[in-house]
Formats: C-alpha cells, sequence, structure tokens
C-alpha cells in the first residue's frame, strides 16, 4: 500500500468546507470522488483541517492510501483532470506510510484580507471581507503582536468542537497593506475553531477605535469569549501553507 501527499488550492465557496457531508459538496468529497474514478477504488482523504464553508486555501495538504501503479508524480494531472476547475492539485508525491496530512502537521500559515473602502468589490466578494469604516492600521499593527506566544486563546475559540487544550503557540503575527487592501497573516502550531476569524474582529475593534491595543493582553488572559471581537466571515480566510518536519 503507498501513501501519496497531496498539495491543494482550493476556492472554498461553493463548498461547506472540507469534510463530507451528507447533504452538502465539500473538497474531501471532490476529490475522493475523482481518485475514485481514477483508480476504481473507493479511498478516504485524509486532510491536514476543518476548513468551514466558504473558506480557501493555496496549500492544503492532505493524502491517501492506495495499491494503484500510477507514478506519485503523475496523480497530479491525472486528478486535476477528474475535478471541477476550484480545485487544483499543485502537488503529488509519495511518503512513508506513517505520513498523517492532520497529526504530523507541525504548524500552519493562515491569511485574511479585509477590503477597507466605501464600496464593496465585485470582482473580489468572495476572497475578502468588506469593511466600511476606516481601519488605524498602524494600531491594528501593534495589537496583532500580542498574539505572539504560547497563550490560552479560549477567549478567540467558538464553541461546536472538542479539543483537549485552548493552548496555542503563535508563532508570527503580522499586517499588510496593499491599497485598500489589509491583510493579516499568522503562523501557529495549531488554531481553534474560528481562531483567526476572531483574531481578525478583534483587531477590527482596534482599528475602530473600540479598543486599546494593550487590551489584547487582557483579553486573552481572561479566557472570555464575549470580551473578544466578533468572527468575521469566512470569505476573507484562506489557509496558506502546512508545515511538517
Amino acid at each position: 500500500m503507498r501513501n501519496i501527499k497531496l498539495t491543494i488550492e482550493y476556492d472554498g465557496t461553493s463548498y461547506a468546507g472540507w469534510q463530507k457531508q451528507k447533504n452538502a459538496a465539500t473538497i474531501q468529497q471532490e476529490l475522493e470522488s475523482a481518485i475514485e474514478k481514477l483508480t476504481g477504488n473507493k479511498i478516504e482523504v485524509i486532510g491536514s483541517s476543518r476548513t468551514d464553508a466558504g473558506v480557501h486555501a493555496r496549500g492544503f495538504t492532505a493524502n491517501f492510501y492506495t495499491n494503484s501503479t500510477i507514478p506519485a508524480s503523475s496523480f497530479r494531472e491525472a486528478i486535476n483532470s477528474k475535478l471541477p476547475r476550484d480545485i487544483v492539485i499543485l502537488q503529488s508525491d509519495e511518503v512513508n506510510k506513517d505520513f498523517h496530512a492532520r497529526y504530523s502537521c507541525i504548524g500552519k500559515q493562515y491569511s485574511y484580507t479585509i477590503l477597507n473602502r466605501l464600496q464593496p468589490s465585485a470582482l473580489e466578494r468572495n476572497y475578502v471581507y468588506h469593511y466600511k469604516k476606516k481601519l488605524d492600521f498602524s494600531s491594528m499593527e501593534i495589537a496583532c503582536q500580542y498574539f505572539v506566544g504560547k497563550h490560552d486563546f479560549t477567549a478567540f475559540r467558538s464553541t461546536g468542537s472538542s479539543v483537549k487544550t485552548s493552548i496555542r503557540t503563535v508563532h508570527k503575527a503580522w499586517l499588510e497593506k496593499s491599497g485598500e487592501k489589509i491583510t493579516f497573516y499568522v503562523e501557529a502550531d495549531g488554531f481553534l475553531y474560528n481562531m483567526v476569524r476572531i483574531m481578525i474582529g478583534t483587531l477590527i475593534d482596534v482599528g475602530i477605535g473600540k479598543i486599546f491595543p494593550k487590551d489584547l493582553e487582557e483579553i486573552i488572559k481572561s479566557k472570555e469569549r464575549c470580551k473578544a471581537g466578533n468572527t468575521a466571515p469566512a470569505s476573507g480566510l484562506c489557509l496558506e501553507a502546512v508545515y511538517y518536519n
């Protein structure tokens, strides 16, 4: 049995997230269907995370086991020929049998993009969060540094998932501004349910002067969800990369 690792880019607009569901289209479902058509065998594709409905990815990772004799590098084009155009395999490699896309992961990077102007975008409406009020970029830049380090991020977690601990280590967190777009990047050893989207909601509170950058320290320490910002929409979120040893 061979273990094939896939690096995947997808537009999550038309999907109910990664994980298979009975009455909704998902990325996992589309991939498993494509691979079954290719190999003639039912397989399970293991994903690196469970992205939500409307969330996108530039570097999602998955793996599956197969007895197929197709060369590892050829799986890329072969699977792409069976997939819809909004899901693309960027790379396919054969890896050790003990590689697991989720459990072998040591970290991830996400980005979140805000379009900060009066008018929404017709072309980019599915890929940004349109926010009308003027945001103070400098204050938001200062605030995002309070995320860096090992913290209990309970205040930045939505209910609906069961995890052993809410402690995560954020290695990097920074903002970039390009014209009317503000993009937040964050790297960590793991993320809680809706963690990045709540981080953004809190940074927006800083950007409009509702709270001060230094308030983030107390919000984190409080471990109270009600003290952090709103959960920003899924459209602006993108999984940029998944890291392995």
